[in-house]
């Protein structure tokens, strides 16, 4: 069926309301066919010595990440005009993977979950691609960030209402909560499909964004070596914490006393995403790319400091448990916002590279994906006895160095080092660009 098309100017309010909205609603509707996974307990249930929950989650990890794989071919290149179709085909798919988790006797039916994860983790690179390359893709982004740091809770909450309030079992209710968000989810993707393609202003600010093939993939990938491995270790470190504090919140919260307190899952995040859209928001109007890409890389370094010492507080009964996870929390999500709407965005901007975030972002998570298959793993052989509390406290503590770490070296390469080789020279639409 062909979307309708409607006359929408390429810049304005209406504009930005509307791709805010399109990404906020598409990408929220994504997590309720994937996270309210975490929001069962499954208690009582164990398969070859690890809980099912453990074995449920894994399995969807390793969809998930072998989709962020499969993504850096599929969405770097796929084009325009396929993009609302993949949207729905995907989710269409993994919805009826949910229908037969629930339908299939366990344990067999964590084959599903895999499928379940398989094509969900290159939505978020498909709906980045209709915003990316604007004059004020900081500002489009901000509904992305708002879903990634707010759907999780909430599609949680909507599962464990479904469970406490209408008596649904574990394994049906992923995918009743999916169907809660059919209606959210299509609403979300006919207002992608008006969103107009990049207009010349646009090209002339941010460079143009074009399908990447193969080719065009190793000769960035050449032209920023240490760059991209040292944002991709960053970013995988940011994303083994945050799934472990995310895929474990209701136990996690539990232990510190908020068990019966379903909108914690919620509440906490809400105010999470306010704090950091606040900070995010205050470099809209910057149009120096290079003072705005390395005000992201301090901004890297200061959350891995806040991670680190506001867990050793905690550690130390200094501050509440509350204040801990929103503080954390805060710090967490501050860096993956920057990451997704403007660090990437102003790398290819300020270098005036024909590419496009995608590809970037799809490195970047596939291999975060996968250190959260390697410390799930980790934590269920070589730690089973150690609860989740004081696990994720100590995931905090090596996540926080690490941030930091890296962050200063990478720092130093872009700074220092990382310059367009000269045989690549030819790629670039700038060449007159110094760091």
């Amino acid at each position: 069926m062909k979307m309708p098309v409607l006359n929408i100017p390429s810049k304005g309010a209406r504009f930005n309301l509307l791709c805010m909205m399109a990404a906020l609603l598409t990408y929220m509707s994504m997590y309720a066919f994937r996270k309210p996974l975490s929001a069962a307990t499954f208690e009582g249930i164990t398969y070859w010595g690890l809980d099912y929950k453990i074995i449920a989650i894994i399995s969807q990890v390793v969809g998930y990440t072998c989709s962020k794989f499969l993504g850096i071919t599929i969405v770097s290149s796929m084009k325009p005009q396929n993009r609302i179709r993949c949207i729905l085909g995907f989710i269409a798919f993994a919805w009826v993977a949910l229908l037969m988790f629930a339908l299939v006797p366990h344990p067999y039916n964590v084959v599903f979950l895999v499928l379940n994860g398989l094509p969900l983790g290159m939505i978020f690179g498909i709906v980045i691609s209709f915003l990316e390359g604007r004059r004020n893709t900081e500002l489009l982004g901000a509904g992305l960030c708002v879903s990634f740091i707010t759907a999780s809770g909430i599609t949680k909450a909507v599962g464990r209402f479904l469970i406490i309030h209408f008596h649904v079992s574990d394994f049906w209710m992923p995918f009743c909560t999916g169907l809660v968000f059919v209606p959210v989810l299509l609403l979300g993707v006919w207002m992608l499909s008006l969103i107009p393609p990049q207009s010349e202003e646009d090209k002339a600010s941010r460079s143009e964004r074009t399908p990447m093939g193969a080719s065009e993939r190793m000769k960035f990938f050449r032209s920023f070596s240490w760059g991209v491995i040292l944002s991709t270790l960053t970013y995988a470190t940011l994303t083994v914490y945050r799934d472990l504090r995310d895929n474990f919140a209701v136990e996690l919260w539990a232990q510190m006393g908020y068990g019966e307190n379903a909108g914690i899952l919620a509440t906490s995040e809400i105010i999470i995403a306010v704090m950091v859209l606040s900070i995010v928001a205050s470099m809209i109007k910057v149009t120096d790319h290079k003072r705005v890409f390395f005000g992201n890389i301090y901004t890297f370094i200061g959350s891995g400091c806040l991670l680190f010492v506001m867990t050793w507080l905690f550690a130390h009964e200094m501050v509440s448990p509350a204040l801990w996870m929103i503080s954390t929390g805060f710090g967490l999500y501050l860096c993956y916002a920057c990451f997704h709407t403007m660090f990437f965005e102003r790398w290819i901007a300020l270098f005036r590279y024909k590419s496009n975030i995608s590809f970037l972002i799809c490195v970047a998570d596939s291999f975060g994906y996968l250190g959260s298959v390697g410390v799930l793993l980790y934590k269920n052989f070589y730690t089973r006895d150690m609860d989740w509390l004081h696990f994720i406290v100590t995931a905090a503590y090596i996540s926080g160095i690490l941030i930091a770490g890296l962050s200063v070296m990478m720092a130093v390469y872009f700074r220092y080092v990382g310059r367009p080789k000269k045989r690549n020279a030819k790629l670039f639409q700038n060449r007159n660009v110094t760091i």
